[in-house]
């Protein structure tokens, strides 16, 4: 986006006032996603079908099915999903919830982040392959009385996908939309919230005339992936700490990106994240944004994943260990906390209802949530079960609100000292200093790599002067800086720097 562009942007937003526009004609859409394996956690955080709410979610989502070698769906989990040899049946049990609620629908995905990209890409340049895997995944529905697939491939023409993964992936769902129409199935997609995926493995408009509905997972914006505090999902951009690309890593990019590039919004549903992404920071005296983090935060005792915390993990960790101090940034509209050398960027219901509401003042299709199975579902913190997802839906059954960016800078929830003092950052390591243009390095502003070493990257910036001021950052081990998506990548996908 270009300076002038995004600065008439931010003008534009900052003019803005909340204001009540009108009520809703139309039940906007509540997806719940279902991690399956959440029936393998620990104590409080074990999570089953039985302990889903029919009434709460207008689709639910069985999250994952996965592809064989033969390009056939496969049941990834068939003790818990199947009742063949003595299993537990999850499949029937999960569909079996129409029973008690009529009008839900129980859709199947496929996909995810760890079944990666390449079997995907294979199956879908091959038309044997792909009338294999629909008649497969045609036969499964049937068989489970679900109500359609959400094709979950993480994702085309990346993580080692083809070029031609755009157009194949689209003769794929043209062909499977055909055999689904006589079933009646819905065909619905999470799809990534990064430009550089989107320009590179998507044909949004195609999509979107295919698609019953669009998933946007607008989260994992930031994480221990890099080196540094950053929030899983803010709302806004904030242009005190954040420049150039920096500046699309949020929901409202995201959306509007997805809109102009050919979506339609009444299939749009925004994804919001029921967990946080943590760090343990490399000097705890420095714990605002943009701050040096050195490794993940450890796990949490239910998900069990170093850098990630579910809500419910979020949540009592606070009550059973006082001190923490909340930040909630003006921008991003969301919180992150600290405590000694621990943080953690993550929503609560003030954030989610914020999401919420600007999804209406969009005019998208309804919210989503990964994963309903990190809510607070015992009800332990709020005294209510699912108190994150009630919140979404009380925020979109309301009168539309449209959100605006302030110009304050974050505010200090707890302790009660407020704060309104605009955030600085110290990026990843060194301190900037005034280069005398012309500069090898600079050529404008934004973020460059480094032309002898993959793994360095600079960010340029005026100094006012006609010279720049850069900051040199270093990636973590085994990633490289990828200059298509500007930031941090896996070595393997920057090409000349591949292990």
């Amino acid at each position: 986006m270009k300076l002038v562009t995004l600065l008439a942007v931010i003008c534009c937003v900052n003019a803005a006032i909340s204001i009540t526009v009108g009520y809703k004609a139309e039940t906007k859409k509540m997806v719940c996603y279902y991690g399956s394996w959440a029936v393998y956690r620990n104590g409080n955080g074990k999570f089953d079908v039985e302990n889903l709410d029919p009434s709460l979610c207008t689709h639910l989502i069985f999250g994952f099915a996965g592809l064989e070698s033969n390009n056939t769906i496969k049941v990834l989990d068939p003790y818990n999903e199947l009742y063949d040899n003595y299993g537990k049946g999850a499949y029937l049990r999960f569909t079996g919830l129409k029973k008690v609620n009529p009008a839900l629908k129980t859709i199947l995905a496929i996909g995810g982040w760890n079944e990666g990209s390449t079997k995907y890409s294979k199956m879908v340049s091959d038309a044997a392959s792909r009338a294999v895997f629909i008649e497969s995944v045609v036969e499964l529905l049937v068989k489970f009385n679900f109500d359609g697939l959400d094709f979950d491939w993480e994702y085309p023409a990346n993580r080692g996908g083809s070029p031609d993964d755009k157009v194949n992936f689209i003769t794929c769902l043209s062909e499977m939309k055909e055999a689904f129409a006589p079933h009646g199935f819905m065909l619905t997609a999470a799809v990534s919230a990064g430009k550089s995926t989107m320009d590179t493995g998507y044909d949004v408009p195609a999509m979107s005339r295919i698609f019953d509905q669009i998933h946007i997972m607008a989260y994992d914006f930031h994480g221990t992936f890099e080196t540094f505090t950053g929030h899983n999902a803010p709302l806004f951009g904030n242009p005190n700490i954040e420049s150039g690309d920096q500046l699309h890593l949020n929901v409202d990019f995201a959306v509007k990106n997805w809109i102009a590039n050919g979506a339609s919004p009444s299939k749009l549903i925004l994804g919001m994240p029921l967990y946080g992404h943590g760090f343990t920071l490399s000097n705890s005296n420095k714990n605002g944004l943009y701050e040096p983090a050195y490794q993940a935060i450890p796990a949490g005792p239910y998900t069990g994943e170093a850098g990630t915390w579910g809500y419910n993990e979020v949540c009592e960790r606070f009550a059973a260990d006082p001190g923490w101090t909340i930040v909630r940034d003006s921008y991003y509209q969301a919180p992150y906390a600290y405590k000694g050398d621990l943080w953690i960027g993550y929503d609560d219901k003030e954030s989610l209802m914020a999401k919420a509401e600007y999804a209406m003042s969009m005019n998208l299709g309804g919210s989503m949530v990964w994963s309903i199975d990190t809510d607070d579902f015992h009800g332990i913190c709020d005294g209510t079960t699912f108190p994150m997802i009630k919140a979404i839906k009380e925020a979109m059954d309301g009168s539309i609100i449209v959100p605006t960016t302030p110009t304050m800078g974050p505010t200090t929830i707890h302790p009660t000292t407020v704060s309104t003092e605009e955030t600085t950052t110290s990026g990843y390591s060194t301190t900037p200093g005034p280069v005398t243009t012309p500069n090898p390095i600079c050529k404008s502003a934004g973020l460059f790599p480094d032309d002898k070493d993959c793994s360095v990257f600079y960010q340029c910036s005026s100094n006012g002067e006609g010279g720049w001021v850069i900051n040199s950052y270093n990636c973590p081990p085994e990633t490289a800086f990828n200059p298509s998506i500007s930031m941090c990548d896996w070595a393997f996908n920057v090409p000349g720097c591949e292990p």
